[in-house]
């Protein structure tokens, strides 16, 4: 589950980590009064006024501006909430922007010069630890910076039975070239953001840039934060923090009925019983010369209500031109599900694309003589390459 940046900063605070420090505003007024509480709070006369959408890159787009006086904060603000941001990681239709960020500016003249690094924690999947990903190339796609200097990018592996050591916090601080009272709130910084990531059961934090202001004081400016959906139920007050808005309404609906849901850009529905199942097929429809339109995992309970609401998702795709349902009868009989299939169809009424049933397990046999039987536009296969033939061949 993603999560705001206002809210990812103050999560963080809440471990040690020092942010820049912000107030979150829904209009223009509320954005002013934020404004003075902030001038109040910190001295800052200047404030940044950011964009809350779930996508990088909202400064490319229009979402990030600088004010410098409160009538500033007043127009950019109303400027920026409502607006449909466009940015590298949305589609060309953007996000709607619900509320703006109101943050101190933390680049103030001083002795010395800013410097913005790169900073995330996340798993190496492919060793089992966590892991610290850095760089002095801050402020930058992250993407860009290792395909044009991977030189760049340093690495810190964590074994999350021993943790982190003092020695690595020091190692990250090195490698970004700091010193002095710089180099001591960088190591106080990775101590405090690593125990954040694991004490919240994170898959990944971002902070880009990491900030080393003009009197060496290191914070987060900014902040993105990734939750393990499966650990949320330890986490009741980060869960509260979802914001169904930044979603796909499809995939919210779906995840509400206990569907597993990813929408596509295929033409050809999926509905399936098991995750591995539904990757393979996916994969042999893609194969066969279609291209999946979602994965839909209906679980293991497709009993007639579950597989007539993922038939009305996926019917919510306009580009979906067949169905196929491949489902493996192990704790659920195929012949209920067969059953379920017809039961759904004529709920719904005349559903306009080809369904494709393969249903394969306990009572397979009886499950296809049902679909055979019941007089609707359902076509059944018995092996799943012969389903992804008939896909093929109905498209054509």
């Amino acid at each position: 589950m993603n999560i705001h940046e206002y809210q990812a900063k103050e999560t963080l605070k809440k471990f040690g980590v020092a942010i820049q420090e912000g107030i979150v505003a829904s209009s223009p007024e509320e954005a002013v009064e934020a404004a003075k509480k902030l001038s109040d709070q910190t001295g800052t006369e200047w404030w940044v006024i950011k964009a809350q959408i779930h996508a990088g890159g909202r400064g490319k787009g229009g979402g990030v501006k600088l004010a410098k006086s409160l009538d500033e904060v007043k127009s950019i603000s109303d400027e920026i909430l409502g607006m449909q941001l466009v940015t590298p990681q949305t589609s060309a239709e953007g996000k709607t922007v619900h509320q703006v960020l109101i943050a101190q500016d933390v680049y103030y003249p001083g002795e010395s010069e800013t410097s913005e690094f790169y900073m995330s924690v996340l798993l190496n999947r492919g060793t089992g630890k966590n892991m610290i990903m850095y760089s002095t190339e801050g402020g930058m796609d992250i993407e860009t910076v290792a395909e044009e200097t991977p030189h760049l990018i340093h690495y810190e592996e964590i074994d999350p039975g021993a943790g982190l050591q003092g020695f690595q916090a020091r190692k990250v601080a090195f490698n970004l070239g700091l010193s002095g009272n710089a180099f001591k709130e960088m190591v106080k910084f990775v101590h405090a953001l690593y125990k954040a990531y694991e004490q919240i059961d994170s898959s990944l934090f971002e902070i880009n840039p990491v900030l080393k202001t003009s009197d060496d004081k290191i914070i987060a400016v900014d902040s993105k934060v990734t939750l393990d959906n499966n650990a949320l139920y330890r986490h009741p007050e980060l869960a509260e923090m979802r914001d169904k808005r930044e979603e796909d309404p499809t995939e919210v609906e779906a995840g509400e009925a206990g569907l597993s849901y990813v929408n596509l850009d295929g033409n050809v529905g999926c509905m399936v019983n098991g995750a591995g199942l539904a990757m393979a097929t996916m994969d042999i429809i893609k194969l066969s010369g279609g291209n999946p339109a979602n994965f839909l995992d209906v679980g293991g309970t497709a009993n007639a209500e579950r597989v007539e609401k993922a038939f009305r998702i996926i019917l919510k795709d306009p580009n979906v031109e067949a169905i196929l349902v491949n489902i493996f009868g192990g704790i659920v009989r195929c012949d209920r599900v067969a059953q379920g299939v017809v039961d759904a169809y004529k709920n719904i009424g005349d559903i306009p694309v080809p369904i494709i049933v393969r249903l394969q397990g306990t009572n397979a046999e009886e499950a296809k003589e049902i679909i055979d039987k019941s007089g609707l536009k359902v076509h059944s296969a018995i092996l799943l390459q012969e389903a992804a033939d008939k896909v093929a061949e109905l498209l054509n």
